[in-house]
């Protein structure tokens, strides 16, 4: 089965994690291309490359600032998933509380070991 497009969703921009380093620093944020580059010690094409994918699925917006590009992060286009790894929140509460019973438990054995 062929894979889909980098451009197809947001799921699929993300999958990069260089993509998802240029997110995390655009939500500090506006940054011009230049500034990208130096804070992530990337090539100027590579980040070009990956900013034109965000902008196509909407995750970050571009304007004009007289010679220079600025990004800035649209987090709307990350709504699909955040919705989706929210579904799971309830099940990653209940395994952090299994965890922290069995803590309590390590915990409890060590006070009467003497530890």
């Amino acid at each position: 089965m062929a894979r889909a497009a980098t451009t197809a969703d947001a799921f699929n921009a993300v999958a990069e994690p260089r993509r998802r380093e240029i997110l995390d620093v655009l939500a500090g944020g506006e940054r011009t291309v230049s500034e990208l580059v130096e804070l992530l010690d990337l090539a100027q094409p590579h980040v070009s490359r990956h900013l034109r994918v965000l902008r196509e699925v909407g995750a970050v917006e571009v304007r004009d600032a007289g010679r220079q590009r600025v990004y800035r992060l649209q987090p709307q286009a990350l709504k699909p998933i955040h919705d989706w790894v929210s579904g799971y929140a309830d099940l990653w509460a209940e395994r952090f509380g299994l965890l922290d019973g069995v803590l309590d438990d390590i915990r409890e054995q060590e006070k009467q070991d003497g530890h």
